[in-house]
């Protein structure tokens, strides 16, 4: 499991085997259930018991403004800063060519679509300030330019090569007001 190293593991499977009461199957049930009833939602891609997550049914956020982030989970950290009240459109990954990640295996059509079918503004980008995130970017800016929408990016402040899971809450927010057109 990701986050547990060699000895939490040990800890953790010396508990299971010795456990006297059924708390490692309630575990099991719980891990179970959580993976047959959460999935992608269909226009954002985050985590959702239903078709549409929470975020994205919740009338009370701007649908002109659309943030566009690389994983599901960089939904999370932007979300603890209560700094931004639009939706999001997660791509589930970056262009990598050395990875052989092109346009294709994303959800760039999808994020096409939105554009097209909503009535979105502004594009904000909260991708990774690394090469793949950076030519992610580039890639559908390109794609976007014929389009009456404004195109910014998240302000720097996240170290180049990091993610949006390793940044705090105040440099997120920090990035997200001090974002640039593109």
């Amino acid at each position: 499991m990701p986050g547990v190293g060699p000895r939490s593991a040990e800890r953790i499977a010396l508990w299971m085997v010795g456990a006297r009461d059924n708390k490692p199957e309630q575990i099991a049930r719980a891990i179970t259930d959580t993976r047959q009833s959460i999935r992608s939602c269909k226009l954002c891609g985050f985590f959702a018991a239903g078709e549409i997550c929470d975020i994205c049914a919740d009338s009370s956020r701007s649908t002109e403004l659309l943030c566009v982030v690389e994983q599901a989970t960089d939904i999370l950290p932007l979300e603890k800063t209560n700094a931004f009240r639009g939706r999001y459109h997660s791509l589930g990954g970056k262009i990598s060519p050395l990875d052989h990640i092109g346009p294709d295996d994303l959800r760039i059509k999808e994020l096409l679509e939105r554009v097209d079918q909503e009535k979105i503004t502004e594009i904000i980008f909260a991708l990774p300030a690394d090469v793949e995130g950076e030519s992610t970017t580039s890639y559908i800016v390109d794609l976007l330019k014929n389009k009456q929408v404004n195109l910014t990016r998240i302000a720097r402040g996240i170290p180049a090569g990091g993610g949006l899971e390793s940044a705090d809450e105040l440099t997120l927010s920090a990035a997200l007001s001090g974002r640039t057109k593109l």
